[in-house]
């Protein structure tokens, strides 16, 4: 195995990394053949001198319950991260991030990883799931959102906003959508 797939996502409190918080990172590590080969999840306290973004906080007003579970026993963020490095490290290949939107995450875990862990263990590796699926679905990016995937790809597992559940479902969505394409050929 060259490469495990590392389904990652995050909640914050803003839309823009180092000027807002990630406040949990949920990351579950997958082969192509959907086989959980670990997972890691850490909250994490928000960074100093930094303000949330007031149409976050009123989107997290309608969440109270993921909004709970991401305040439960924050880290410090260096802490965090660097523990995150470590598992990145253990794990048997190496790491693609794969996220959806990975346009959103992954900056911010980059950014994480810089100012905190100083290294990077995913390079430039990244996968966003919707830009797989416009290839796969051969349909135009803003067609090839989940409303036109087809429903073979889904898992039963809830989207929560908690974010180790929600790396957990789009990593099997991710899968999925391999498991379809090879199936094509």
């Amino acid at each position: 195995m060259s490469e495990i797939y590392v389904s990652t996502d995050i909640e914050t409190d803003g839309p823009v990394p180092g000027r807002h918080s990630v406040l949990s990172i949920g990351a579950v590590a997958l082969t192509a053949d959907k086989q959980l080969v670990g997972s890691f999840s850490a909250n994490l306290e928000t960074l100093p001198g930094r303000a949330p973004d007031p149409r976050t906080m009123a989107w997290w007003a309608t969440q109270p319950e993921a909004w709970a579970a991401c305040r439960t026993d924050p880290e410090p963020p260096d802490v965090a991260t660097r523990r995150f490095v470590r598992w990145l490290r253990a794990l048997p290949a190496r790491p693609v991030f794969v996220a959806y939107p990975a346009a959103f995450d992954f900056p911010f875990v980059l950014w994480y990883l810089s100012e905190f862990a100083g290294e990077n263990p995913f390079g430039y590796a990244v996968i966003d799931i919707k830009t797989y699926a416009m290839a796969v679905l051969k349909t135009p990016y803003r067609r090839s959102g989940k409303s036109a995937m087809p429903a073979g790809w889904f898992d039963p597992v809830p989207h929560t906003h908690v974010a180790l559940d929600d790396a957990i479902e789009q990593g099997r969505l991710f899968c999925n959508m391999l498991a379809a394409s090879r199936l094509e050929k």
